[in-house]
């Protein structure tokens, strides 16, 4: 498998012939901060399969519905909140067909589309967060799924994030995950690693990504300095800049 870290919680996994593409959007839509990341291309009848895991401006983009003149077998995965009506599509210049190649998902619900297998858990921001099987892989990716902690939102806030937030990551307990996508938040300032932390005590993923982190990826080795599991710090990826490419051993 080969993953690319696109950008900010952008991620592209090739596995096997498919591609997989999570949360993208063009890196000039968030203000006051570019994004640099760029897709690579593929022969035009390689399946794609694009996730948004809800509606944010930096987790969301409709012009990925363009890619499907490149890519006749393109399938969509969008978030409920993400839904476009008919007319809507219309109006920003696409055919009513595109709206077929779209599935809209809920929170806590499981879907096949083709030969993927798709459980989606509930978010503690907007939107959901994917479990996605194929070809013997499994993938995780968070979306904005976290333990959002702010400094002044108050215990009893603070308190009920956490309860949530763990509640939805128990449910990967004892599931395979090869790849998994998880925030690290610098704006969270001392709580920057209070969802992948909890993250990494209670999966067994192979390997995660540090994702949603504004470009500033210094958080990781400061984490994995605190990780006394030399085993638990080897299964966090060091991101260092976008377009990074990694070569994923299969096991």
């Amino acid at each position: 498998m080969r993953v690319i870290f696109i950008h900010h919680s952008c991620f592209l996994v090739e596995v096997d012939e498919k591609v997989l593409i999570f949360d993208w959007f063009d890196g000039e839509r968030v203000d006051g901060i570019h994004f640099g990341g760029v897709l690579p291309e593929y022969e035009p009848d390689t399946p794609v399969y694009v996730f948004a895991s809800h509606k944010h401006q930096d987790h969301f983009d409709m012009d990925v519905l363009r890619w499907a003149k490149r890519y006749p077998k393109i399938r969509y995965i969008f978030s409920k909140d993400c839904k476009m009506s008919p007319r809507f599509l219309e109006k920003h210049g696409f055919s009513a067909d595109i709206a077929k190649r779209i599935l809209y998902v809920r929170a806590m619900e499981n879907y096949e589309l083709e030969d993927l297998k798709i459980e989606t858990l509930r978010s503690t921001d907007a939107g959901v967060a994917f479990y996605v099987t194929t070809n013997g892989a499994s993938f995780f990716h968070a979306g904005d799924l976290n333990d959002w902690k702010w400094e002044g939102a108050g215990d009893l806030v603070n308190g009920m994030m956490a309860s949530n937030y763990r509640t939805q990551i128990r449910r990967l307990a004892h599931k395979k995950i090869h790849l998994a996508f998880v925030p690290m938040d610098p704006r969270l300032g001392e709580h920057q690693f209070a969802g992948i932390d909890y993250f990494m005590r209670h999966t067994d993923a192979d390997y995660v990504f540090p994702m949603h982190m504004w470009k500033d990826y210094s958080g990781i080795k400061e984490y994995k300095k605190r990780i006394s599991n030399e085993r638990m710090a080897e299964r966090i990826v060091e991101i260092a800049c976008e377009n990074q490419i990694f070569e994923i051993r299969e096991e």
